[in-house]
């Protein structure tokens, strides 16, 4: 599919100005997809000119109407959801159920941003100048780059592309290269609907001949990342260089606490799928369990034999419950959490290593480890793959000193039937976001985000689209 469409330039589809490509990896598999065009730097630079030219027309376009394109592209994504879930399970090898549920919240920030684009309120404040007022408005803040992660190449690019485009601004997405597919189909749904040439721009390619050039460029005034803290730090530094305005959603290493009063089967029925989707790929998802040593065997034990019956297999299978980890790379770096582990007394009760009877793809067991000390790598770390670190607490304050003994603070979720509790431990948990007997915490509507390490900004909800502005203060003495 990739050479029928490339790159996306100034509204049309294009093959790159050098020729170059990157080949493209099912790790369900390990074959070849096929190969996509590769953008150079003269497509970059090309990119960032038709995206400051068209910004100046498109942050004058009313914003009913900018409403409705958007509004457009989603039914036209709306009408793609079986094809795009396809090629989410082919690129990344999640299981075809979760890819279908990712393009319908991509979809959703279509929606909701169509509609917060008609609804950015500046406000008016009383002056103390005789005759005076203050209007305070909001206007977009330019050209914007946005930055995606591999793990959930539809929802992140939404949620990035949406806000922007409702609040006026033009943008440049750059995907990871290891998914490109999923980013053609969203952006022809944008040409589709009729987003004006220029205002949305799909540049796939090498970290040298795309970020350099746009982190350079004076004319984007703004660069939006999803990825780790690492990257996140050195773009945040690049940015300084010309003055960008930064989001950053970066890694996590979110603790669940599990309090003795806790409802444990649904606790254990909620945390085992949610660990293990995406093969635990994915920044949000708990990696250190605290539980109540009233109830830590009874959840050891519950916890691992959900994990040893899950069903590991192609995305495609309808029968998958897990699939392969993105790479080769990961592998390694799952199998060294694990070796530290066993090096500091950990005790592997499911997993800990590849399928035996799977040759073909990237594949590792749901791993379930006790009796770990706090700096141990399964804790101490994000392990960003399917590892469940479990350890006991006895008090409520030593379980919240630990959980946010971390320079992460992305999410965190705790399990209570006691709403006074429930409460404290909102407040008491240091991140962005907290779950309480939930995981859900993607939503179009609402806020998504983090804090210390794990980034700054918000992307979804009201919030998210003043990401995307200026404010602008204007004193009237007329």
């Amino acid at each position: 599919m990739y050479g029928a469409y490339g790159l996306f330039i100034d509204g049309t589809w294009s093959g790159p100005a050098q020729g170059a490509s990157v080949e493209i990896t099912d790790p369900g598999s390990g074959a070849v997809l096929g190969s996509v065009p590769a953008a150079g730097v003269e497509d970059t630079e090309r990119a960032v000119f038709v995206a400051e030219r068209a910004f100046r027309s498109w942050k004058a376009t009313p914003a009913w109407t900018r409403a409705d394109l958007l509004h457009k592209a989603a039914d036209a994504m709306a009408t793609r959801s079986a094809e795009a879930a396809r090629q989410i399970t082919l690129e990344t090898g999640k299981p075809l159920a979760q890819s279908g549920r990712e393009w319908s919240l991509a979809v959703d920030q279509f929606r909701w941003y169509a509609e917060e684009a008609r609804r950015i309120y500046g406000r008016i404040v009383e002056s103390r100048a005789p005759g005076g007022r203050l209007e305070v408005s909001h206007e977009p803040v330019g050209v914007v780059a946005a930055f995606t992660a591999w793990n959930f190449p539809a929802a992140l690019i939404a949620r990035k592309v949406a806000p922007a485009l409702a609040a006026g601004c033009a943008v440049i997405v750059r995907p990871s290269v290891e998914v490109p597919g999923v980013a053609m189909i969203l952006f022809d749904c944008l040409r589709e609907a009729g987003i004006p040439a220029g205002v949305a721009n799909l540049l796939v390619g090498p970290t040298a001949t795309t970020y350099k050039p746009i982190m350079a460029a004076a004319a984007v005034r703004k660069v939006s990342l999803t990825g780790s803290t690492r990257v996140g730090q050195q773009m945040i530094r690049d940015s300084a260089e010309t003055v960008k305005r930064v989001s950053m959603e970066l890694g996590g290493n979110a603790p669940m606490i599990v309090f003795d009063d806790a409802d444990l089967d649904r606790a254990l029925d909620l945390a085992v799928p949610t660990k293990y989707a995406n093969a635990g790929q994915v920044c949000v998802t708990p990696d250190r369990f605290y539980v109540h040593e009233a109830l830590h065997d009874r959840f050891v034990e519950g916890f691992a034999v959900r994990a040893r019956a899950l069903k590991l297999g192609h995305g495609l299978d309808e029968a998958t419950q897990m699939g392969p980890l993105i790479n080769e790379r990961r592998i390694a770096a799952i199998e060294e959490i694990v070796a530290d582990a066993r090096d500091r007394g950990g005790r592997i009760l499911a997993g800990g290593r590849r399928p035996a009877e799977m040759n073909a793809g990237f594949f590792f067991e749901p791993t379930v480890i006790t009796g770990l000390p706090d700096d141990a790598k399964a804790i101490a770390e994000e392990n960003f793959g399917p590892i469940a670190a479990i350890t006991p607490f006895a008090t409520t304050d030593e379980v919240f000193d630990r959980a946010n003994a971390s320079e992460m603070g992305l999410s965190a979720y705790v399990f209570t039937r006691d709403a006074g509790r429930a409460r404290e431990a909102a407040a008491r948990l240091e991140a962005g976001m907290v779950g309480v007997n939930s995981f859900a915490l993607a939503a179009a509507e609402a806020p998504f985000g983090g804090i210390k390490a794990s980034g700054m900004g918000r992307e979804g909800g009201t919030e998210g689209i003043l990401d995307y502005s200026n404010v602008k203060l204007a004193q009237m003495a007329v």
